[in-house]
């Protein structure tokens, strides 16, 4: 036989059992995701508040307490994460919000959350439905395409 082919064979095996590995580590995963989701879903709680400021910013910049900076992954430390610097009732706090919600979150405006511990899983208007910015937070090509779709036709004139 090629050598040729025994290469080919034992590359293919290789790739396969990666596939599979893959396939089982992704369903722990979702399991494990879906258990932590119920948990913040089972603590939330509503809350008004004042929201001051809103970034992405690394765990260790974020000001949120050490407890939490030592109890996360190794892994996710250097990752940025959305931190959102609000006044609920007294106290100024800092809260780390959804990546699906970070958008809706209007800056010093009142806002009523569902809150997690530090963790934002809802946010609602308090006075008017909430509109995400997604035309200011638009790359190069996005807008170029929306230029494109205006001169066709496709999508109405601003």
């Amino acid at each position: 036989m090629n050598t040729g082919w025994i290469i080919f064979i034992v590359i293919m095996v290789v790739l396969t059992g990666i596939l599979i590995g893959m396939y089982f580590l992704g369903r722990r995963l979702e399991k494990r995701q879906e258990e932590s989701n119920a948990q913040l879903q089972a603590a939330k709680q509503p809350v008004t508040m004042l929201v001051i400021d809103k970034k992405r910013l690394k765990l260790k910049e974020s000001g949120l307490p050490q407890d939490v900076i030592d109890q996360t992954p190794w892994y996710a430390k250097r990752s940025k994460v959305p931190i959102v610097k609000a006044k609920i009732g007294p106290q100024y706090m800092n809260l780390i919000a959804d990546e699906k919600i970070f958008d809706l979150i209007p800056v010093k405006k009142q806002v009523k959350a569902m809150v997690s511990g530090l963790y934002i899983v809802e946010v609602k208007g308090l006075r008017a439905p909430l509109t995400s910015d997604s035309k200011k937070n638009r790359n190069w090509w996005q807008r170029q395409i929306d230029k494109l779709q205006e001169k066709t036709g496709a999508k109405p004139v601003k």
